[in-house]
């Protein structure tokens, strides 16, 4: 029989990870109200790293010193971790989403699951159920309509924000996957800071260090600047760490699968971008074949959280 505290356990990261995809999806809006207004998406990257990175670094300080430590043997996995990861998430998906409308762009991202399928398959050696090719399929053909490439036209006017989104999904599973494995070793919170060092440093390199801070910008546009490199990055990212800590990332990417309902309903809401009902038929697509992707996979007692318990537990020194 199950204890209530290990039943509390999975709760909790289910919870955490609905948290991020909240969170995610009002950033998401944000960012598309910064880019009508002027700011381009190198500049947002660069001012959203960088505001997020120093912001973590200030808590964990005052919090716990002790999670800003690292081995020198790991700076290299970090350095992996925040250029293909965390840098490179934040660059394709602000991208795709000054393309495209921001539920699209989010649902593109949503494939990250298929290709986390295929990473197994391939370089994992894991066989591919039948269960897996349906999702894999009910996933492309979604993510086929939702983009609107039914018409030629939007097609041929959003391709580079479908690049930019296919490009966000690949980095989204690049982030989870090796996320999960940094997580053995270390606290959530440990390895998203030293990936947003990596991924900031990245952006003040790329682009003129500090430049996108040295503009004029009005009141209300740093104020939505400020609750993206904040709020909008700390918090989701974080608490999405937190949920792979405790369900592992294949179930944190069930759950987060909320992150494009919300966006599409704070869309409509405030951006009055409207999805087409094919559009909305490809979304339902895209999350019922990433739920089916999953259905059978993760087992609790792998999640990095318990296993770095186990690891202390036999290591107490």
């Amino acid at each position: 029989m199950k204890s209530k505290n290990s039943s509390k356990v999975p709760r909790r990261g289910y919870l955490y990870v609905v948290l991020a995809a909240v969170f995610w999806a009002a950033s998401g809006t944000a960012a598309k109200f910064l880019f009508n207004s002027g700011i381009t998406a190198f500049q947002l990257c660069q001012m959203r790293m960088t505001l997020s990175a120093v912001s973590v670094f200030i808590w964990l300080l005052i919090r716990n010193a002790r999670l800003l430590r690292i081995s020198p043997r790991d700076l290299f996995y970090f350095f992996l971790l925040g250029t293909f990861g965390m840098a490179a998430i934040n660059f394709t998906y602000l991208f795709a989403i000054s393309k495209i409308h921001v539920a699209a762009a989010i649902l593109l991202q949503y494939l990250a699951p298929v290709f986390i399928a295929l990473h197994s398959a391939v370089f994992l050696r894991e066989k591919l159920s039948r269960t897996t090719i349906v999702a894999l399929i009910g996933a492309l053909v979604g993510c086929y309509l939702v983009v609107g490439a039914y018409n030629l036209n939007i097609l041929a006017l959003n391709s580079a924000g479908i690049l930019g989104g296919l490009g966000a999904a690949l980095s989204f599973a690049w982030w989870s996957v090796h996320g999960e494995y940094g997580m053995r070793r270390y606290n959530p919170w440990t390895v998203m800071f030293w990936a947003m060092v990596f991924a900031a440093i990245e952006w003040n390199l790329v682009h003129p260090p500090l430049e996108a801070f040295t503009r004029a910008y009005a009141p209300i546009v740093w104020v939505w600047i400020l609750y993206i490199g904040v709020i909008g990055t700390i918090l989701p990212f974080g608490f999405y760490y937190e949920g792979i800590n405790l369900i592992r990332s294949t179930r944190a990417s069930i759950t987060a699968t909320l992150e494009p309902i919300t966006a599409g309903l704070i869309a409509y809401i405030f951006l009055n971008e409207i999805m087409e009902p094919l559009q909305l038929l490809g979304g339902v697509l895209v999350i019922a074949a990433v739920i089916l992707l999953q259905l059978k996979q993760e087992h609790d007692d792998k999640a990095p959280g318990l296993l770095r318990a186990k690891l202390k537990s036999q290591n107490p020194t």
